[in-house]
């Protein structure tokens, strides 16, 4: 190993993510990286002070996801490290590049119940692709290489950086390696002459085809590759959540999203075809519904990175463990041109007849679906849509067009609330030449709205739009359909909850908090809607802007996303109302 001068271990630290290329690093302070602290307003890159550990690692997550470069994050010991759990587990299932960097008390200290004392090797196993815990000064630039390597080799993922205090004091002069090579991670597989073969005999022999696109595609870069072998092959495309954006809605062959509150056409060409094409997706129970039922009359290739999702959930006939764009480079010459009349003429009647739809339910009472659709019309679907979770996150799916990777986040298989607001920030941060929408519900909302401050802090051109409908809506919609309409812990208006009659007063505002005065306390400009008529202008207005903003759409609270296919059950049982 090359040796230079002696440093601490935190400037070795400090040194080695300006190496890595890092140019944002989200975080919170401490007092087990203090020393680590000290040095960054001389370093190689910018730091983003988050409000809470949690925020700070769904800022890395979403300007990883909106950048496609792995998103970093600087915390301390104890409950600082332990804050960011539910951020790494967004990551981890979701596949999303992330390197988590936090303090230990002294390596002497490791096991005697110090003082924010944490477990991080131990406590993150479950929800992390690696963790390392650092045990001298000399190994944190090969260590911050190797994370890197990792978080963004094979399936993309999350890795943790255990750091003690003593070893950031140490004096080390280790360089950061030129190359990694770790003996026993070696991800990349290409696929099989065979493999190929027989990947394209099953699509050029096939008569009612459709490609399943996921995450997967986005991460691999694959999005124009779909395209190239839907258009010559005409196969019709669905997608999952994480797939949105990976082939453009606005072309004939879109399905749009398959699953639980996907599209009728894409559910039922899947349910019909005889072959799915399943490329970067894990087959989640919220796409196959009763697993024993899915897809029976096709025959399913499935290609991804990771070997531990062929085959986890559905049986295939031709399982590839590769990159998805080198497969689907490699596959193309072998797929012959073709035309599938007889199930495109299905497929688009289907499409006619089952449209995702929405209609009024009382006069002057502003939909949720209209707020996504005025969404879509100010930003001529070109915003990156980045998504709390919730009944508005499937509205944003269904009546946003999405045709560009990237311009779509959510936290998909984690389901986590409070994602929405930070990971617009960090997905402002990544690309600050884009329009950046944030679409939450009041419940979400609600739980990281201090992290507003930090897009107001920085200028950041963001809109928040919150779409109150004074309930935990998906909550209070799965209450209805399946809990015999007792709606326990879901209504957040006061009136609509509380027992207790004492407090049944005669409320100003039954909307509480108050959500436009609490956007303006942060130094966000903010207005809230209620009349219809106004909305295409108010969010128009401040999609525009350039500046922080929050809009407050008050909604139909009653409003239930439909198409459903209940948990469990087969296309068969889909709910339209």
């Amino acid at each position: 190993m090359k040796k230079t001068n002696m440093r601490t271990g935190a400037q070795a630290l400090v040194d080695s993510l300006e190496k890595a290329g890092v140019e944002v690093l989200f975080g919170y302070p401490g007092g087990a990286v203090l020393d680590i602290f000290n040095l960054l307003p001389d370093a190689g890159f910018q730091f983003v002070l988050g409000r809470h550990e949690q925020g700070s690692a769904h800022m890395a997550d979403g300007y990883a996801r909106s950048s496609g470069r792995p998103g970093v994050c600087l915390v301390t010991s104890g409950p600082g490290a332990t804050n960011t759990i539910t951020g790494l587990a967004t990551a981890n299932m979701d596949g999303v590049p992330m390197v988590l960097i936090t303090g230990q008390v002294p390596l002497s200290q490791i096991g005697t119940d110090a003082f924010q004392e944490a477990d991080m090797n131990g406590i993150c196993r479950a929800v992390t692709k690696h963790s390392f815990l650092v045990k001298s000064a000399d190994e944190i630039p090969e260590t911050v290489a190797q994370a890197f390597y990792i978080a963004t080799h094979g399936k993309p993922g999350p890795v943790v950086i255990d750091i003690p205090k003593n070893c950031q004091q140490a004096l080390t002069d280790a360089e950061y390696p030129e190359r990694v090579s770790l003996r026993a991670y070696h991800p990349e597989s290409p696929a099989t002459t065979a493999q190929i073969n027989k990947f394209a005999k099953l699509v050029n022999e096939s008569v009612r085809p459709v490609i399943y696109a996921g995450g997967g595609v986005i991460a691999s870069g694959a999005s124009r590759d779909v395209a190239n072998l839907a258009h010559k092959a005409q196969i019709p495309v669905a997608t999952t959540l994480m797939g949105l954006g990976s082939f453009d809605e606005h072309d004939r062959l879109s399905l749009r999203m398959a699953g639980m509150h996907g599209t009728p056409a894409a559910n039922w060409a899947i349910d019909e075809a005889d072959l799915v094409i399943a490329l970067g997706t894990r087959f989640s129970d919220r796409v196959t519904g009763k697993l024993s039922a899915y897809a029976k009359k096709a025959k399913i290739i499935h290609v991804d990175c990771d070997a531990a999702s062929i085959e986890k959930n559905v049986g295939v006939d031709l399982g590839i463990v590769a990159d998805i764009k080198d497969v689907l480079t490699t596959v193309n010459s072998r797929i012959r041109k073709a035309t599938h009349p007889e199930w495109m003429k299905k497929i688009d009647g289907w499409k006619k007849s089952h449209p995702v739809s929405w209609k009024p339910m009382h006069k002057g009472v502003i939909m949720p679906q209209q707020v996504i659709e005025a969404v879509d019309r100010a930003t001529g679907g070109r915003a990156v849509v980045v998504t709390d979770v919730g009944q508005h996150q499937m509205w944003a799916t269904q009546f946003f067009r999405h045709n560009l990777p990237r311009h779509f986040l959510s936290s998909g298989g984690m389901g986590t609330m409070g994602f929405g607001i930070p990971a617009a920030i960090g997905a402002a941060f990544a690309r600050p030449d884009h329009q950046t929408v944030a679409i939450c519900g009041d419940g979400g909302a609600q739980m990281t709205f201090e992290e507003i401050v930090v897009a107001v802090e920085h200028k950041l051109p963001v809109t928040f739009i919150v779409i109150n409908n004074g309930c935990l809506g998906m909550v209070r919609q799965w209450q209805q359909l399946f809990y015999s309409k007792r709606y326990s812990g879901s209504i957040l208006t006061v009136r609509g909850r509380l027992a207790n009659e004492r407090l049944k007063q005669d409320l100003k505002y039954d909307y509480l908090p108050d959500i436009v005065k609490l956007a303006e306390a942060h130094g966000a400009k903010a207005v809230r809607v209620i009349d219809p008529a106004k909305l295409d202008a108010a969010v128009k207005k401040a999609v525009t802007s350039g500046e922080t903003s929050l809009i407050e759409v008050i909604v139909e609270p009653r409003a239930n996303v439909y198409p459903m296919i209940p948990a469990g059950k087969h296309v068969s049982e889909m709910l339209f109302k």
